[in-house]
């Protein structure tokens, strides 16, 4: 077939689009495990909590009975949770239904937290997407003892983990933003890339993580450079304005959150390395040993992506491309090749954000779509286009995310940091590593 002009162009996006989408689909398809996504299910879930020093750890619990039925009380199913400490059932329609645990069959020593909520009720429009999950707890309350300050002491740790990993996802953001000039609403996609390819080497394919963790990294470098070539490389060699890449990456966002979601369901799922961790203290702090791993490999990580950017020749071409691109250009650097490189760095660091994130809160279908805002406060906190700007704000939003959760209810303890970047904006535009530009 011989396809000339415009037909010729319009070829070539539409193959590019078919290479990324084919790619996605063929790494998807081999993760689709057990997802319930054949048909309406509800998943009922036990965990054991304890509590210790204000921190919560939850272990499942083997072998306990639990129905549902009906609110008129005709039986749907019943059955007993298996050692991860869940148990499915196919449900005909989206309806409501009573989820029940049988409270004498719970192992020895374990007791419900709350009696009286051995019962569960889905609501018809509670099915989002088709698995509902039901969680009961047994154990320990949440309820912390802890006084105020140890409280403040224990958030502030929490909240520089969260936001060294921020810190890690939102410096590829603020490099292509700095070199290209692209709002890239699709990078909290590359982040869940990280997390999904992980479960997919870890738990479909029983490869340990330790091993599957480098070659996720390089996918997900891969990935951002595939993005950058296929995509948003081809619409800058056609003129395309910054607004319209903007739309264009809002629409990439929405078109791979969909595509994870198919391809691996609704609910949750944790990594099989990792998972059971004991709280350990460190002084006026607890944190598990794989918490504070990943905190220090995220801290190693940002310090040597500070030392590439401050002395290495590369570093310094990146940093001159995101200061003057037409400058940088005129004294014989490749902005092209500085390009693809910060976009194969951005999509690898967002995939290392998106294993760390895995194995702190499971992976999920719209892990990263929870942080990009939260990245996007980050540097804009920090300075956009700033790499080391991102460094900065990641830390101060993470903390301050983790220490609003004193005082707000933990389902809205974003908000706050949202906030900032509203303040920020108002009355710092350029951040606080950022420098005034004259404007007209």
């Amino acid at each position: 077939m011989v396809v000339t002009g415009v037909g010729k162009r319009t070829y070539r996006i539409v193959r590019a689009f078919a290479v990324v989408a084919g790619a996605l689909v063929l790494f998807g398809s081999g993760a689709n495990v057990a997802s319930a996504e054949d048909g309406l299910s509800i998943i009922a879930s036990v965990q054991n909590q304890t509590v210790e020093a204000g921190v919560s750890q939850k272990q499942p619990v083997a072998g306990v009975t639990i129905t549902v039925t009906t609110p008129a009380g005709a039986m749907i199913g019943t059955g007993v949770t298996d050692v991860a400490g869940l148990i499915s059932f196919p449900i005909p329609a989206r309806d409501n239904y009573v989820v029940t645990l049988d409270i004498a069959t719970l192992p020895n020593g374990f007791t419900m937290i709350d009696d009286a909520k051995s019962i569960s009720i889905v609501n018809k429009d509670d099915f989002t997407t088709t698995v509902k999950r039901a969680t009961f707890f047994t154990g320990s309350s949440n309820t912390s003892t802890q006084t105020l300050l140890n409280r403040i002491i224990q958030r502030g740790a929490d909240g520089l983990r969260l936001g060294l990993v921020i810190a890690m996802c939102a410096v590829g953001l603020s490099l292509i933003f700095g070199t290209t000039g692209l709002t890239n609403f699709a990078h909290g996609e590359m982040v869940t890339f990280g997390g999904l390819m992980a479960f997919l080497f870890n738990v479909t394919m029983g490869i340990p993580l330790l091993i599957s963790a480098p070659i996720v990294v390089a996918l997900g470098g891969l990935f951002g450079l595939a993005l950058n070539v296929f995509i948003f490389g081809k619409l800058r060699k056609r003129g395309v304005g910054l607004i319209s890449q903007l739309v264009v990456s809002v629409g990439l966002s929405i078109v791979l959150r969909n595509m994870y979601l198919y391809q691996f369901g609704g609910r949750t799922k944790p990594l099989n390395d990792y998972s059971a961790q004991t709280v350990m203290r460190l002084g006026p702090t607890s944190i598990t040993p794989r918490d504070l791993t990943t905190a220090i490999l995220s801290l190693l990580v940002l310090v040597a992506v500070a030392l590439f950017i401050q002395k290495s020749r590369t570093g310094k071409a990146i940093r001159a491309v995101s200061d003057n691109p037409a400058l940088a250009s005129s004294t014989g650097i490749d902005t092209q090749r500085i390009i693809r490189i910060v976009w194969f760095a951005g999509g690898a660091l967002a995939a290392l954000g998106g294993i760390f994130r895995g194995l702190d809160e499971q992976v999920g279908f719209e892990m990263g779509s929870r942080l990009v805002f939260l990245m996007f406060a980050a540097i804009t906190l920090g300075g956009l286009g700033s790499a080391f700007g991102a460094l900065v704000g990641g830390v101060l939003v993470g903390i301050f995310v983790e220490m609003a959760s004193l005082v707000v209810p933990a389902e809205l303890k974003n908000a706050p940091a949202l906030l900032i970047l509203i303040i920020v904006l108002v009355f710092r535009p350029q951040g606080i590593l950022g420098r005034k530009q004259r404007v007209g």
